[in-house]
């Protein structure tokens, strides 16, 4: 650091953590499907299987065990973990989370939890790029930079895309799209990438051929997916928050893991295809195997009945989004993004199958199970240049270029119509944490309510005289003085200009008190308000101070002047290039 200027560091940074969140992927994704082929290869393709309804319980059981008793802190909704980091903890990661999420990502999926490896991954990728950003003393802005490129190389190297990667961080992440983060960001991307290729060969997630190529007659019924795609985004992300509200309302973990695994359980023996992260699943719909869907299943008999079959499809559809909140409600760890693109495959070859059922029309069952995925992705994630990109670069459709981007398209726009914000960040945003691309937003969600309160005017009693009062005034820079009881409790406040024409009048003194003289503040402050809500209160009632309390006792004012002040030191911090 002593030798080398600060933007060539930066670089050298990011190869390495792109080396090093490369090779955290590839790891996680080898146990996974080790573990999961161990506990399923000798399975009967045609017979059902008991040994579906322990798996997950026994999983779930041993993820909860390890972050209770080993980690001792909480590991799941990796992005959203992230986003909160970024926020509000001055990107700061714990060191923990370099190695935690793999493992507890592991005995939860591989014992087949319906969720995916991705967001552990990302997380990991995350803290690998905090914790080499603080091990150098790094600025807040290198450091969420970094946290950045664990994230591109993460999603490189678990995906072998690392466009999508960089992208990723950009749109989800709500990085600065400037140069500056730019060629990092491609750097740990495209290294994380390069490690997945040198260890696991040319070998893609998902391999596909085009054999069926776009055709523009059929644009109306890419929109129709889209709409479709959309509206069951929605359904998956209003639905998946309300099942874990009723498992957070479920305090003893023990309960919550048996009520969790033994559902998950339940729903993988009746619909096998829910076991773990579904892209074998994808895979045999993308090489249009539509019988691999009732594998393992009681359901068996249905895979020559077109009709009965798409009745099936449906309720996986359906119970797909139960069986992955269950997972990650009862205490498992795992992600969205492979739910998300199981919805969208199965999602593709549902409304391909009933269009194709009418006969008017003709449609590729394959394809639009792969454009499909695009759409949920966009929806679900509110990501459409993340959906477009991952799916061209994990199946290589690029003869689908345009049919995906009018499915990602319209189903962001539908999921927008509805809901403002994606699963990732509904609950910072309702919070008032979340960062965004809008700069203000940004730096008022950096900023603290608590670190601008000043505490410096002078308090008086209600019951105080007049003369009493003007003794303060004489004590005292400000102009307002708040009025406060015996409980520490605000009533009201004095101002100095509506006293101004009585303060010299000293035969008022002791006969006129502060209770007659005061006046209710235009608004009150909670000390635990986000930023971008005392300012709109500020615009709302156009003062310039106002009071701030905590559990009805008063702490102190805030005035717009400080905070601009702050404001402008902030935004110096968090913009320098």
């Amino acid at each position: 650091m002593k030798n080398i200027k600060e933007r060539q560091f930066v670089l050298i940074l990011s190869f390495l953590v792109g080396i090093v969140s490369g090779l955290a992927a590839l790891l996680l994704k080898t146990t996974i499907h080790q573990t999961h082929h161990f506990l399923t290869h000798n399975l009967h393709v045609d017979s059902v299987n008991l040994l579906y309804l322990a798996y997950p319980t026994v999983g779930i059981l041993l993820t909860v065990l390890f972050v209770k008793f080993f980690v001792k802190d909480k590991i799941g909704h990796g992005v959203s973990r992230i986003l909160y980091a970024i926020s509000q903890k001055n990107s700061q990661i714990k060191s923990h989370n370099n190695y935690s999420s793999i493992v507890a990502s592991t005995l939860t999926i591989g014992f087949g939890g319906s969720v995916g490896a991705e967001a552990p991954v990302v997380l990991t990728g995350a803290s690998i790029g905090s914790n080499l950003g603080r091990m150098f003393h790094l600025n807040y802005k290198t450091i969420t930079l970094m946290v950045g490129c664990g994230v591109a190389g993460a999603i490189g190297g678990i995906f072998k895309a690392p466009l999508a990667g960089m992208i990723f961080t950009l749109e989800v992440l709500m990085l600065d799209l400037t140069m500056a983060s730019l060629i990092p960001l491609l750097i740990s991307s495209i290294t994380g990438a390069s490690i997945a290729y040198f260890f696991m060969g040319k070998g893609v997630l998902l391999s596909y051929d085009v054999t069926a190529p776009f055709v523009i007659n059929n644009i109306p019924y890419y929109i129709i997916l889209g709409i479709f795609a959309g509206l069951v985004s929605l359904y998956f992300t209003r639905f998946s928050m309300y099942l874990e509200s009723l498992f957070d309302c479920v305090k003893n973990s023990y309960q919550k893991m048996l009520i969790g695994g033994l559902s998950l359980g339940v729903l993988i023996f009746l619909f096998p295809p829910l076991y773990g992260e579904g892209y074998n699943t994808i895979q045999a719909l993308l090489d249009g195997n539509h019988t691999h869907l009732v594998n393992n299943s009681i359901f068996y008999f249905l895979k020559d009945n077109y009709w009965l079959l798409l009745g099936y499809v449906v309720l996986i559809l359906v119970f797909k989004v139960v069986a992955s909140t269950v997972t990650t409600g009862s205490g498992g760890v795992g992600g969205i993004f492979a739910p998300s693109l199981f919805l969208g495959g199965v999602s593709g070859f549902l409304v391909a199958r009933v269009l194709n059922g009418f006969n008017f029309v003709k449609l590729s069952e394959s394809n639009f199970t792969l454009i499909g995925m695009a759409g949920m992705m966009a929806g679900v994630m509110h990501a459409p240049l993340t959906a477009i990109f991952l799916i061209v670069e994990i199946t290589g459709g690029y003869a689908l270029f345009i049919p995906i981007m009018i499915t990602a398209t319209i189903a962001y726009l539908t999921i927008m119509y509805f809901e403002p914000h994606s699963i990732y960040t509904k609950r910072l945003a309702k919070r008032g944490e979340l960062i965004t691309h809008n700069k203000d937003k940004a730096i008022l969600t950096l900023m603290k309510l608590g670190k601008v309160i000043e505490t410096d005017l002078k308090r008086v009693d209600p019951n105080a005289t007049l003369g009493e009062l003007v003794k303060k005034i004489s004590q005292s820079q400000r102009n307002i003085f708040p009025v406060v009881d015996e409980d520490e409790k605000l009533l009201g406040i004095v101002l100095l200009d509506d006293i101004r024409n009585i303060m010299f009048n000293p035969e008022m003194y002791d006969d006129t008190y502060v209770h007659d003289l005061m006046i209710m503040p235009p608004a009150i402050l909670d000390a635990n308000a986000p930023m971008d809500k005392v300012m709109r209160r500020f615009e709302e009632t156009g003062a310039w101070n106002l009071p701030v309390v905590q559990d009805d006792k008063y702490l102190g004012f805030v005035s717009k002047a400080k905070i601009f002040n702050v404001y402008r030191r902030v935004l110096v911090h968090y913009s320098d290039e």
